[in-house]
C-alpha cells in the first residue's frame, strides 16, 4: 500500500469533526471565509462604481477604463455611449459572468498541478484582488484578479470534500451540507459586515475587509493542509487508471443531452429576476425605496443578507414543503419544479412594478414589497438552480457527466451577461416597465419548460425503456 493509500485510508475512517473527517471543518470554514469575501465585495460593487469610482475625480484614474470603456458600450450598449450606471451595469456583467466560466480553467490546472496548489495559488490572488480594490488605479486589475483566483478555488475546493469520503460512503451528503452552511454564512455575513464598513463609513474599508477575510481563509486552508485529500495521480499514471471499457452513448443517451444543451439559454432566461439583486437592484432600492424595517434602517448593500436570509428560509421550507406533499400527492419531476419556480421568481419581480406603480409620486416604495419580492423570488430559486443542478447530474450521460454539470454553469455565465445588458436599459425605462420586462422574461421560462416537458420531458425520466421517434431514431439501443 502506498503512502498515498495509507493516507485515504486514515481520513476515511476519521470521524473527529461531527462525525466526518477533520478537513471538512476546515474545507467549510474556507469556504465561509471565501464566500465572506466574495459576497461582501459584490455587495458594494455597483453602489460604488455609481457612488464613487466613476463620478470625476476618481474615474480619471482607472488604469485601461478608457480603452475597456469602448469594448463594453459595444457589445451590451450597440456603441451608444454609456452613463455612469450604464457602464457599471456592464462591468458587473462582465465580472459576475467570467466567475463561471474560469473554473473550467481552473479544474484543467488542477488536474495538470495538483488541487491543492491551484487552491492556494486562487486564494491568494484573491486576497490580492480584494486589496488592489482600495485604489483607483488598480481596479480593473483587482477585478481580472478576483476572477482568475475564483476559478482555481471555486470549484476545485468542493472536489477536495468528495474526496474526504470512500466510495458508497453515506455522510458525503450530509458533508456537503455542513460544507453549504458554511457558505450560506459567509453569504450573510459578508454583505452585513462590509456593508456597515463600506456603505456607511468608507468604502474602501468594505472592500479590505473583504481582502482580511480571503487572507483568513487561506490562512484556516493551510493550517489544515495534513488533514486535506492528497491530490489524485496525474500524467502516465492518471491516464493509465482512467483506461476503462465504456460502452458507447445510446441514441437516447445523445437525445438526452441534446435536450439538456437546448435548455441553458431558458435557465439563463430564468435566473434574471434573481441575478438583477446584485446589479440594478441595488441602484434602484437606493433611490426608491424605503429602506427601514420594523424601524431598523438598513444599508442598501445590506440587502443582500436580508436576501441570503430569505433563502436559507425557503430552501429549507421546500425541502420540507416537497417531502410533505408527496405522502399525499403525486411530486412533480424536476422540470414541472423548475416550471413552478419560474412563475413564483415572476410574481415575485412583478411586486416590484407594482410597489412602483402604486406608490404615490415623490413618495418610497414600501419595505414590504421588497420583502414579498425576496420571499417569492426565493421560493422560485429553490426551485430552479438546486433542482436544475439535480436534474442535470442525474440526465447526464455517465460516459461524461463532470462534463455536463461544467456545462450547466454556463446559464449562468449567460443569465449574467444578460442581468448586465438589462441594466443598460435600467434608465431607459420607468421603474415599472424594466421590472415587468424582468418578470415577463423569467415567466417566459417558466412557460418554456411547461412545453418543453409536454413535447421532449420523456426524454428526461429516469428509467424509461423507449425512444421518441424524433430523436436519433437511426442511432444505436442498447437494452
Amino acid at each position: 500500500m502506498t503512502a498515498i493509500s495509507v493516507r485515504e485510508s486514515a481520513m476515511h475512517a476519521d470521524r473527529s469533526f461531527l462525525g466526518h473527517p477533520k478537513g471538512l471543518a476546515f474545507l467549510s470554514i474556507t469556504e465561509g471565509f471565501e464566500r465572506f469575501s466574495y459576497y461582501g465585495m459584490i455587495a458594494l460593487l455597483v453602489l460604488y462604481m455609481t457612488g464613487q469610482l466613476l463620478t470625476p475625480g476618481h474615474v480619471e484614474h482607472v488604469a485601461g477604463l478608457s480603452v475597456v470603456r469602448p469594448i463594453l458600450e459595444r457589445i451590451y450598449g450597440g456603441g451608444a455611449h454609456f452613463s455612469n450606471t450604464q457602464l457599471a451595469s456592464a462591468i458587473y456583467a462582465v465580472y459576475s459572468s467570467t466567475v463561471y466560466l474560469t473554473p473550467l480553467i481552473g479544474g484543467v490546472i488542477a488536474d495538470r498541478v495538483g488541487r491543492t496548489g491551484t487552491i492556494i495559488v486562487g486564494a491568494s490572488v484573491m486576497a490580492l484582488g480584494h486589496f488592489l480594490m482600495a485604489f483607483d488605479a488598480s481596479f480593473l486589475l483587482a477585478l481580472v484578479c478576483l476572477m482568475i483566483g475564483a476559478g482555481c478555488l471555486k470549484g476545485n475546493i468542493a472536489t477536495q470534500v468528495g474526496a474526504l469520503y470512500a466510495a458508497g460512503d453515506t455522510r458525503r451528503a450530509d458533508g456537503f451540507q455542513i460544507f453549504y452552511l458554511g457558505i450560506n454564512g459567509g453569504v450573510i455575513f459578508g454583505p452585513m459586515i462590509t456593508g456597515w464598513l463600506g456603505q456607511g463609513i468608507a468604502w474602501h474599508l468594505g472592500f479590505g475587509a473583504a481582502g482580511v477575510a480571503m487572507v483568513i481563509a487561506l490562512m484556516i486552508y493551510l493550517a489544515g493542509r495534513k488533514h486535506l485529500p492528497p491530490d489524485p495521480p496525474r500524467g502516465a499514471v492518471a491516464r493509465a487508471a482512467a483506461k476503462v471499457d465504456a460502452p458507447p452513448m445510446s441514441g437516447r443517451e445523445w437525445g438526452a443531452l441534446i435536450l439538456l444543451v437546448c435548455l441553458l439559454p431558458v435557465l439563463a432566461l430564468s435566473i434574471v429576476g434573481n441575478n438583477q439583486i446584485y446589479n440594478s437592484y441595488l441602484v434602484w432600492a437606493q433611490a426608491n425605496a424605503d429602506l427601514h424595517f420594523l424601524g431598523i434602517r438598513i444599508l442598501t448593500s445590506q440587502m443582500l443578507s436580508v436576501d441570503s436570509i430569505v433563502s436559507v428560509i425557503t430552501l429549507i421550507g421546500m425541502v420540507v414543503f416537497w417531502r410533505v406533499w408527496k405522502t399525499r400527492f403525486p411530486e412533480p419531476d424536476e422540470l414541472g419544479k423548475i416550471a413552478i419556480g419560474c412563475f413564483f421568481g415572476a410574481v415575485g419581480v412583478a411586486c416590484l412594478a407594482a410597489g412602483s406603480a402604486l406608490t404615490p409620486a415623490g413618495q418610497k416604495v414600501s419595505f414590504h414589497w421588497l420583502l414579498a419580492f425576496h420571499l417569492l423570488n426565493d421560493i422560485g430559486f429553490a426551485n430552479v438552480l438546486p433542482v436544475g443542478l439535480a436534474l442535470f447530474s442525474r440526465a447526464a450521460p455517465k460516459q461524461m457527466a463532470g462534463l455536463v454539470i461544467g456545462i450547466y454553469y454556463l446559464h449562468l455565465w449567460a443569465g449574467n451577461n444578460l442581468v448586465g445588458y438589462l441594466g443598460t436599459l435600467y434608465e431607459k425605462m420607468t421603474p415599472v416597465q424594466f421590472w415587468l420586462l424582468h418578470a415577463g422574461l423569467v415567466g417566459g421560462a417558466g412557460v418554456a419548460f411547461v412545453v418543453i416537458r409536454l413535447l421532449f420531458g420523456r426524454l428526461l425520466l429516469p428509467g424509461q425503456p423507449a425512444e421518441p421517434d424524433y430523436v436519433l431514431a437511426d442511432a444505436q439501443k442498447t437494452p
